[in-house]
């Protein structure tokens, strides 16, 4: 259910742009012969809707300060409108405002009252996506806003055109009864333009609501993986989505031009709308109940006043499925369709992950088996898991039995955080004891962050794992960390230290210059050359200008004298520089899809065909560092579902 409204809301920011800016369009049919209109109006949406959908790489924080003058002047201007008109035609219709002619007009007109309900719904547009405002602006106001200046302008805005419309219910001509017909001829130049600039604004709100969705689904798994580009460094809500942003303004454009009436557009639209408010009413019974904590029996009134209502609403809306209300709904078959099948297979890729990854006993017992060797290097295996072996990993080494000196399992994580502080980006933890020189690193980026390149990336990594080992081996000898080494192997896997965000940290440095200072502590050069990557004239140039220096400095306030002694902590320092040294291999897994034998010939369908054309169609995974192709390993995986 909640796919279906995430689909709806999704196809309205199809709908509404289109609809609005055709309709504050089509005010030029009062002003243009009829072999005119239809080569003017429709040029003109689309220009004027590719213009729109051109600027929001752009961000709304850019013209977000237009948008308040505009809507307040279009507020007021209709207002001003539908005052005229209240006194000029009508002064009585104030007593429409009593609900009771409502259940009069039902009860008179019976099945055409109830079948014209389904026109009526775009008085509601826009309600559906006030979440998206959320982004910009607080509850409260929201609140005062949509209380005390939108609905009273739209209530004398409707009061206005039912005064018009009630001197001239015998009105018919070639011209549409719409927005146009209740406003004087001298001022209906202004009012366009104003009509023109509100509906850009407005399809502005549900634009940026299908991008604020569309995220939220991809932060849960359930679309597939697209550009996400935060506009605003300050609000975390101001997003933009260019593959989603084009999309759009393709079917927008298409939907101008295939419908040319603001009828069919309207019954589409409608019905997209009615179809998430219902579903919003069904999903807010549940949270009356799971979070709120209220009786059920109060859900269930909130369900049934509501939803019955809304229920009225969306059978009138299905009634027109054939005048145009059969968009939404292919729309939202597609794209539920999509949804599903991401969704299905990346659950079940991750379950197998989680079922088929060793523990931290078989990864320490391979050194013991024969014919296993531990090679010169540093290895970096990047994985979705903060705990464990991937399966990727142990395929690999179980056909290929050899791995690196220094093993690191990268998680690369982004935080809902416009920036990281260097001081906080790096979580380091043990995979096993320190002789097994196994480790485990989360690095966390935020929105904004510039992700490092592999060099800069390599340095900070090796000075982030030589602080962590001079942290770690003082904290091994206190009595508290005594008490931890008591700990099950996994959850002393689980315990990760922040490295950086502790002062201790400025006592491990590295030094990228050519001159070597000579300190009274205990130092490790590592020299990284690089050399298998560079052409001979760049190794020319970086052996002129002297190779990058990384030192550790063992200073006796950090470590112990009981790990000073033994020097173990010097010898892990020392397998560290000297596996920098001998390079870096960055190990990426590569999965295939398929589903096991017998599978239906549905699953198969939508796993075989549908998961791996989405797959291979979509952004890769969220691992930003550029990797030289030299320094690349990718390890191929097949997923059995």
């Amino acid at each position: 259910m909640v796919m279906i409204g995430t689909c709806m809301v999704i196809g309205d920011g199809v709908l509404t742009p289109a609809i609005s800016v055709f309709s504050a369009v089509s005010g030029l049919e009062f002003s243009l012969s009829k072999d005119h209109r239809e080569y003017a109006v429709i040029p003109i949406t689309c220009v004027i809707l590719a213009f729109l959908f051109a600027l929001q790489h752009y961000g709304t924080h850019r013209v977000g300060f237009l948008f308040a003058p505009i809507v307040l002047a279009w507020l007021f201007c209709m207002s001003a409108l539908g005052l005229y008109n209240i006194i000029h035609w009508n002064p009585q219709i104030y007593q429409a405002l009593n609900p009771s002619y409502m259940f009069k007009f039902l009860k008179k007109t019976r099945k055409y009252g109830w079948m014209s309900l389904g026109g009526i719904l775009l008085c509601m547009t826009g309600s559906e996506a006030m979440f998206a405002d959320l982004g910009h602006f607080s509850y409260s106001a929201i609140q005062l806003a949509f209380t005390c200046l939108v609905y009273p302008a739209l209530i004398l805005a409707y009061m206005g055109q039912a005064a018009y419309l009630s001197k001239h219910h015998d009105f018919y001509s070639s011209s549409q009864v719409g927005f146009y017909i209740a406003v004087p001829d001298k001022i209906r130049w202004p009012v366009l333009i104003l009509a023109i600039l509100a509906s850009v604004v407005g399809s502005q709100a549900i634009i940026s609501g299908t991008f604020s969705i569309i995220n939220q689904s991809l932060s849960l798994s359930c679309f597939p993986r697209v550009k996400v580009v935060h506009t605003s460094e300050k609000i975390h809500g101001q997003i933009y989505i260019p593959e989603i942003n084009w999309l759009l303004m393709i079917l927008c454009i298409a939907v101008t031009v295939g419908f040319r009436d603001t009828k069919h557009m309207g019954n589409a639209s409608g019905l997209a709308v009615i179809t998430v408010m219902l579903v919003t009413t069904f999903l807010t019974s549940l949270v009356i109940v799971l979070c709120w904590h209220r009786p059920p029996l109060l859900a269930l009134a909130f369900l049934l006043f509501f939803g019955s209502i809304e229920a009225l609403y969306f059978s009138a809306s299905l009634i027109k499925f054939l005048e145009g209300a059969w968009l939404p709904i292919l729309l939202a078959l597609i794209l539920m369709a999509v949804m599903l099948i991401w969704h299905y297979t990346t659950i079940k890729k991750y379950e197998f992950d989680l079922h088929n990854k060793v523990t931290l006993e078989w990864l320490l017992a391979l050194g013991d088996r024969l014919g296993m060797v531990r090679v010169p290097g540093i290895g970096l295996v990047y994985t979705d898991l903060t705990s464990g072996v991937p399966a990727n990993f142990s395929r690999f080494v179980t056909n290929l039995p050899a791995f690196h000196q220094v093993l690191v399992f990268v998680c690369v994580k982004s935080v809902p955080v416009p920036y990281v502080f260097p001081a906080e980006r790096y979580l380091i933890g043990r995979v096993g004891p320190p002789g097994h020189r196994s480790y485990r690193c989360i690095v966390r980026y935020g929105y904004r962050d510039v992700h490092q390149d592999v060099d800069s990336f390599e340095t900070e990594l090796v000075e982030t794992l030589a602080t962590f080992i001079t942290l770690d081996a003082s904290y091994r000898c206190s009595e508290a960390s005594e008490r931890e080494l008591e700990l099950d192997p996994g959850e002393q896997e689980r315990r990760l230290t922040v490295i950086a965000s502790n002062p201790l940290r400025r006592r491990a440095s590295y030094d990228l210059q050519d001159s070597v200072q000579h300190s009274a502590a205990s130092t490790v050069e590592v020299r990284a050359t690089a050399a298998d990557s560079l052409s001979p004239r760049d190794a020319e140039i970086s052996s002129a200008a002297g190779p990058k220096q990384v030192r550790f400095f063992i200073d006796s306030h950090v470590v112990s004298p009981e790990a000073a002694e033994n020097k173990q902590v010097a010898d892990e320092l020392e397998a560290l520089a000297a596996a920098r040294e001998a390079g870096t291999a960055f190990i990426l897994g590569h999965s295939h899809v398929q589903c096991k034998p017998g599978s239906s010939v549905l699953k198969r369908l939508a796993v075989d065909v549908g998961y791996n054309f989405l797959r291979r169609n979509c952004r890769g995974p969220d691992v930003a560092l550029r990797v030289p192709p030299a320094s690349l390993l990718e390890v191929g995986m097949v997923y059995v579902l």
